[in-house]
């Protein structure tokens, strides 16, 4: 049950999506008050709102960089390089026997039929089948890889394993 209050009247709804033009604060918050910043001496932030005199820390677009040590080198810059990146590294999309119980017997099980049904959301560079959990019945799945284990289940069961390309 959601509740809103709006104009100080309750409004019970239920199982309703949040309408952004409905979203009020709750009777009774306190809310603390924000700074004036720059709006003279008698709003008690005037002068150098509340940011000192001179300095860098008190001139506009100022402070240092993320990173900054006050000049001591940077652990960034302190901590070796590692490693590369691979440009040509391929990304699966990855799903388990488990995932593919609830397709019919002798279904064709590919990434399309997979994107479809909400299983697993993208393409990537093909699909890679994986071997946690059991395959109730026979299925024709098309995936780029399969695991020694996924396979076996799924062939045991009286499905076929067929490699196709990712792309």
């Amino acid at each position: 049950m959601i509740s809103f209050i709006n104009f100080n009247v309750v409004y019970v709804r239920r199982f309703v999506s949040v309408k952004l033009n409905e979203i009020t604060f709750p009777v009774g918050r306190k809310r603390r008050k924000t700074k004036r910043l720059g709006r003279g001496d008698a709003s008690g932030q005037g002068g150098t709102s509340g940011r000192g005199h001179k300095g860098q820390k008190s001139r506009a677009g100022g402070y240092h960089k993320i990173g900054f040590e006050g000049g001591q080198m940077p652990l960034i810059r302190r901590l070796p390089k590692r490693g590369f990146t691979n440009i040509f590294k391929k990304e699966y999309a990855i799903v388990n026997l488990e995932q593919l119980a609830n397709f019919p017997v002798d279904s064709e099980v590919n990434a399309e039929l997979l994107i479809e049904h909400g299983v697993i959301k993208n393409k990537y560079d093909g699909l890679a089948v994986l071997g946690r959990g059991d395959v109730q019945h026979a299925l024709i799945v098309k995936a780029a890889r399969f695991s020694a284990s996924a396979k076996q289940k799924i062939e045991a069961k009286g499905g076929k394993t067929e490699v196709v390309s990712g792309r």
